[in-house]
């Protein structure tokens, strides 16, 4: 089998703070005498679930307290170019990160000073990495929806700027998806990603929802879609990706075990499918990780995992020419066990 670590690939689901490394979190959390529950430090990766309303608040409480670490203008920047560089070790040639700026908004001196901060990060990292990096702006489907339209303001005045998307985050059973729409017109206009969460908690019909409201180009996770061939069908000829998280599915309780991840079922229908990491601060798997899983679960060959690869540039705001020369290296490492 050939290096899955040497395949070519773009990562398109990654959040901020869940891109931390665990080393890093422990350093941090020391310098500033910050108390890290147990699952954070001895007993990591935590056991998590997401099953109920109980389970996703003790997953959201440990990521709170891992972004409380971010304490400084160097904090961000090593975080962002220690992604970077664990990104190119598992064949990252392209990265669009995710990022809520008002979660870091009153530490940073605002969201526009956070976001600033933000891309010229990212700017640094790519340049010492050579990794392409863009963001993804988000907003949180737990508080206003009026929120959510001033980052999506926000987002369309970096418009060429390092911001590709606007998404929708956390627990897609709090609020109601539709009161975003207005904020997803505005990104919409200014010609951005349309990237919202939906189909992992939440089954097919929220997938819809996802669709109709918001305009989605793109669906973080949707993996559900594979309960509704009809729904399927209209993603595939819409050209909407999936970024599928298979190991993050598991640990939340969407799925009880890596085989049961409807993968070979998104892929025989036509469907444009990304893994990504999700969280890997929280889940303990980076990008090559999910790659590896999937072979390991389903049987997947080399070519199908080189179509994954390709299918990740694809779905993908990286510039033509890296998508290119990316392709081209995938096609080399299937050509040379």
């Amino acid at each position: 089998m050939r290096d899955l670590k040497a395949l070519p690939k773009a990562h398109l689901h990654l959040h901020f703070t869940g891109s931390m490394r665990h080393s890093t979190l422990l350093e941090l959390a020391e310098r500033d005498r910050i108390h890290l529950p147990d699952a954070l430090a001895v007993d990591w990766p935590p056991q998590l679930t997401a099953a109920d309303e109980k389970g996703w608040f003790r997953f959201q409480r440990l990521y709170d307290v891992a972004r409380s670490v971010l304490r400084t203008e160097g904090d961000v920047r090593r975080l962002v170019l220690e992604a970077a560089e664990d990104d190119v070790a598992d064949g990252g040639r392209w990265l669009e990160i995710q990022v809520d700026p008002s979660g870091y908004a009153a530490r940073f001196g605002g969201i526009t000073a956070f976001t600033d901060l933000v891309l010229d990060a990212v700017r640094d990292a790519s340049a010492r990495t050579g990794l392409g990096i863009a963001v993804i702006i988000a907003a949180n489907r737990t508080r206003h929806p009026l929120d959510a339209r001033t980052l999506a303001r926000l987002a369309s005045q970096y418009v060429d700027r390092g911001v590709v998307g606007f998404g929708l985050s956390n627990d897609e059973r709090r609020g109601r998806t539709d009161d975003f729409a207005g904020a997803f017109a505005i990104a919409e206009r200014a010609g951005l990603l349309l990237a919202p969460h939906g189909g992992e908690l939440r089954g097919p019909e929220h997938i819809r929802l996802c669709l109709d409201a918001l305009h989605a180009g793109r669906l973080g996770h949707g993996v559900r879609a594979a309960e509704d061939a009809e729904l399927l069908a209209r993603i595939v000829d819409a050209g909407i990706a999936l970024e599928v998280c298979p190991v993050s599915n598991v640990a939340l309780g969407v799925y009880s075990d890596l085989t049961s991840v409807p993968l070979p079922t998104l892929l025989e229908a036509g469907a444009t499918v990304a893994l990504g990491a999700d969280d890997p601060l929280l889940f303990g798997s980076r990008l090559a990780g999910q790659y590896a899983t999937m072979r390991a679960a389903h049987d997947l060959t080399d070519g199908q995992l080189a179509e994954l690869a390709r299918m990740s540039f694809r779905a993908s705001r990286a510039p033509k020419d890296l998508v290119d020369a990316a392709t081209a290296e995938i096609d080399a490492w299937l050509a040379h066990p």
